[in-house]
């Protein structure tokens, strides 16, 4: 029988209600490429409010795991579907702001997907865009250096079925 992974609920650390840090679950979308160096290619997403480069990413949903999760936002916000590894490759932290007094600590825990499908016509069509670049180009995009370190080190060569 397999094994399924087990459900999340969010971590929180700190005592502070306003204080508190948070769970979302994010995508690495990556497809492979005959053309760049580093043989694969990584899709950032920009966000809604700033847009500022990112990847897809949002908070935990009742009755799915993580990486389901993840693979749900890069749908809603990439309009990508594909092969959704369930293994965690890394965390990176930032912060959410709520308005322009209140922000929340957040931890990302990020999870792989191989973008087999991208379609145009997706639910946060029109107000993102959509970028693929090097691991190296990504990094220099994105404002977090945790993920900007997750970006340069992935390698989908190290990835388990």
């Amino acid at each position: 029988m397999a094994k399924t992974p087990p459900l999340q609920t969010p971590l929180r650390i700190g005592g502070a209600v306003k204080s508190e840090s948070r769970t979302q679950f994010g995508a690495l979308c990556f497809r492979r490429s005959k053309t760049q160096k580093a043989g694969v290619e990584l899709l950032l997403v920009s966000s809604r409010d700033t847009g500022r480069w990112i990847i897809p990413k949002g908070w935990p949903m009742d009755r799915e795991t993580p990486a389901a999760a993840a693979a749900m936002e890069a749908w809603e916000e990439a309009g990508v579907r594909g092969r959704v590894y369930n293994t965690c490759i890394g965390h990176y932290s930032y912060h959410k702001w709520i308005d322009e007094e209140l922000s929340l600590p957040v931890i990302v825990a990020v999870f792989p997907i191989e973008v087999l499908r991208i379609d145009d016509d997706f639910p946060e069509a029109g107000q993102r865009k959509r970028k693929w670049l090097s691991p190296k180009k990504a990094a220099r995009r994105v404002a977090e250096p945790e993920l900007g370190h997750l970006l340069t080190a992935f390698d989908p060569a190290r990835l388990r079925t």
